[in-house]
């Protein structure tokens, strides 16, 4: 296990631990070629129609390992023949997954693409990692009409179609990434690894739909963190979170109730404010401890060894009992009186006091 340099910073962990979730450049330019090429390929099919993308990818916030990319096709309707109250997508998705199997035949011939059952995307199937050890990868991809009477876009919902603006998403985050000089996807990617390790109670999309109201400007990690936590449980208090293009007729769904997904989040809070109030009181080791406890995951943030934490913690107990003599004195020490007990902390500020 590690134990920590009394010099080493909370944020200079958070920064290790970014560094250990990072998609190699290798992955990301094969990830890419493979996107590249069934865009092309679905381009070639529908004449006159556009590629956007979308997800992790393409919002610079992918998490190793990489097992999948996004991105939609944007289908001309001259006739209006599709959409709500009309045709459904199946007919469209499965021209567009024949597109993707004979376009891609010839250098990835094992690959496979599901039309049936799925909610909105087609899902390609490569059957051939982005890198040697990975898991398969995977291509999801949105089949999508421009809707004539307003903002964004129709997609699959099943047989019929939903309002979205998954164009517009994409624009937003880069637009974020800009204003906060990438401080945007460097935080989200710390926060879509809290959550993958931390039971998923949010998806990725919910994750980063929040951090657009919070994450506005240059920020640090440690605060940025704090600050989208304080965030989404006030927002989460209020209902779930709505689509920040204004275009989806229902919130952004969560992966249980709001109920549960606050109790997460204040407790994960918790844990985050009690390693900065340590750091603050000059204790590096619990607050690393605190900061591992708050990642659950000993390979991007092992915790300092359990020595460590003990010798720090009996530190920190002498050293309250050191201020209430102080405040108290010699005949408090010896009646009892003023004791610290069950007050271990009640000296330490918290962060931004």
């Amino acid at each position: 296990m590690t134990v920590i340099s009394p010099t080493i910073t909370l944020e200079h962990l958070a920064n290790e631990a970014r560094s250990r979730i990072e998609v190699s450049a290798e992955e990301l330019d094969e990830a890419r070629e493979r996107r590249s090429a069934v865009g092309a390929a679905l381009r070639r099919e529908f004449t006159g129609s556009r590629t956007y993308l979308n997800g992790s990818i393409a919002h610079g916030d992918a998490l190793t390992p990489l097992t999948d990319v996004d991105l939609g096709v944007v289908i001309p309707d001259p006739d209006h023949e599709y959409g709500p109250g009309k045709r459904g997508p199946k007919a469209l998705k499965e021209r567009a997954a024949e597109a993707i199997r004979h376009g891609l035949k010839g250098r990835y011939g094992d690959l496979a693409v599901e039309v049936e059952g799925r909610k909105r995307s087609l899902l390609v199937r490569f059957r051939d990692p982005v890198a040697p050890g990975r898991p398969d990868f995977t291509a999801d991809v949105i089949v999508a009409l421009d809707n004539p009477g307003g903002a964004g876009l129709y997609i699959p919902r099943f047989d019929s179609w939903d309002r979205s603006h998954p164009e517009k998403h994409t624009e937003l985050i880069s637009i974020a990434n800009k204003a906060t000089q990438a401080r945007f996807a460097r935080t989200v990617r710390l926060l879509k690894h809290w959550n993958r390790s931390n039971g998923k109670l949010l998806c990725s999309w919910n994750i980063k739909a929040l951090a657009l109201d919070c994450i506005v400007a240059p920020t640090a990690l440690i605060p940025g963190l704090r600050g989208w936590f304080d965030h989404a449980i006030a927002q989460l208090s209020r209902g779930e979170t709505p689509d920040p293009a204004g275009v989806a007729a229902k919130p952004i769904k969560l992966n249980g109730t709001r109920t549960e997904a606050i109790r997460r989040l204040t407790r994960a809070l918790e844990n985050l404010d009690r390693a900065i109030e340590y750091e603050q009181a000059g204790y590096p080791v619990l607050a690393h401890d605190e900061l591992a406890k708050f990642f659950n995951d000993p390979e991007v943030m092992p915790r300092p060894s359990a020595t460590a934490v003990m010798g720090e913690e009996a530190r920190r107990v002498l050293d309250e009992k050191s201020k209430d003599s102080k405040s108290f004195g010699a005949p408090a020490l010896l009646t009892g009186t003023g004791s610290s007990a069950g007050r271990s902390r009640g000296n330490i500020r918290s962060w931004g006091a």
